[in-house]
Parts: C-alpha cells; structure tokens; sequence
C-alpha cells in the first residue's frame, strides 16, 4: 500500500493565486498513492474561489471513501477573520457545513472500515509572517485548531494530521496522537505535515521514519517537516518527495511493506 501526504496551501502556486478546479485537479492527476493525508483544504472561501476542494481533490485522487475534518469557520490569516469549529464533525461526499471553512482531509482508494477523530485543540503560538510580496513587514498569526483523522483498513490504520507550528506545542499533539493510536487496530501509520523537522516525530513518536528527504520549502527543500511515521512493523520502500504545481511544501509518499 502507498501511502502519501500533501500541504495543499488552499491550492496557491507559486504566484500565491489559488488554481481553479480544473487546474487543481489537472495537478493531482497521476498521483498514484492509495491513502493521501492531505492538510489547509479550502472549502467555499473567496481566496481560492469558492472551490469545495475536499471534492475536487477526492475525484483527482480516485478516493472511493474520504474524510474532512473542517477546523475553521471562516478565513484563517493576520486578520484573524474566523473562529474555531468543532473537528470531531466529520463531512464525507456530499456533505458539509455552510460558508467558508478550512481543514485536514484524508482520502482512500480502499475501503474504509471506520473513520475516527482526535481533537488536538489550539495551540497558544503565534507566528510572524510577511503581510504581501513587496513589503517586508510581519504580522502576526494566531495558532489554528488542530485535529487528526484515522481510516481503520484491512489490516491497517491511516491517521493524518496537521500539527502545531510551535515546535513544542507540536511535540505535545504528536504524544497526544501515539497515545491515541495505541487504541486503534494496528499497525497505525502518522502522515502529515508535523512541523518538527528531521527526526524529532521520530524522537518523540518512538516510531520509525519511512521517508528520510527534505520537503520545505518547496522550490529548494532544506528541511523535512512532512513524514510518514509508521508506528508498528512496518518498513517503507521507494521513498519520494516532489514538488506540485501548488503549495509551499512537498509531496511525500512510500510504499509500506510489512516486516
């Protein structure tokens, strides 16, 4: 089974402009992964024009069963126009909430047995980041809800997550989260973007790295902070990271072999 994760960035290329449906759709085509932990989906927001991308990207993808767990209501941002949601609502095809929303999502090609959700709540960190392209000033981001969402499998159990920027906030939900996978059928793996570099979810998860390759940012990697982490017996084989026509992140999958 192949196993990937991707930060959609609302969909943004390199310009900062969201794609359309179509484009966004064209730059999924051939992604050849199985379970794709997919995080910052837009849904019915006027940046990425009004695109339900948690449909779109699951037609690309050729998911036969997904989950979307919106955290959001609102735009997340400097202007701090949204509030929190409740995460545990998960929103399969055909259904979600109403107005603007914004969230994790995680899409299968294989049957799912059973969907969960772990809320990680919201982190205390805020992060300066720049206000435009031609001006060097900083604003200030508030820290987002956060979440997790497992597809239980035949004989295995997919989580995704998108994890605190804080490092230690960060290390904290990746706890929260092995704690959690200890009760469902294992062997459980974590994809994502964890936000902890290199090693650390390794540190921290006591699991194994499958994918060892730098994904941020994405037009010259010098850091990992997107991984698959398997927490069982399981060992990973043709391991990959590359870039998409959006986002500020690269893709990574692996193909997961039992040991």
């Amino acid at each position: 089974m192949r196993v990937a994760t991707l930060n959609l960035a609302s969909g943004r290329d390199a310009t900062g402009r969201s794609l359309d449906a179509a484009a966004l759709a064209a730059a999924l085509d051939g992604f050849g992964a199985d379970v794709v932990a997919v995080q910052e989906v837009d849904r019915d927001q006027p940046r990425s024009h009004g695109v339900d991308q948690p449909a779109v990207v699951a037609r690309a993808l050729e998911a036969v069963d997904w989950r979307w767990a919106p955290t959001v209501a609102g735009t997340p941002g400097p202007q701090h126009t949204w509030r929190a949601v409740d995460p545990t609502a998960l929103h399969g095809p055909g259904d979600g909430p109403a107005g603007p929303h914004y969230g994790i999502a995680l899409f299968s090609r294989r049957p799912v047995r059973r969907w969960h959700v772990l809320d990680l709540g919201t982190g205390r960190g805020r992060l300066p980041v720049p206000t435009g392209r031609e001006s060097p000033r900083l604003d200030w981001v508030s820290d987002e809800p956060r979440a997790a969402v497992a597809a239980e499998l035949d004989g295995l159990t997919v989580v995704g997550t998108h994890l605190s920027f804080a490092p230690i906030t960060a290390g904290r939900q990746l706890v929260r989260i092995r704690d959690w996978a200890r009760g469902l059928p294992g062997p459980v793996v974590v994809a994502g973007d964890l936000n902890l570099v290199g090693p650390v979810p390794e540190l921290v998860s006591g699991g194994t790295r499958l994918v060892r390759k730098p994904t941020f940012p994405a037009h010259d990697p010098r850091v990992q902070l997107d991984h698959v982490l398997a927490l069982g017996d399981l060992r990973g084989g043709d391991a990959r990271a590359w870039r998409l026509a959006f986002g500020d992140h690269r893709a990574v999958a692996v193909t997961l072999r039992p040991l």
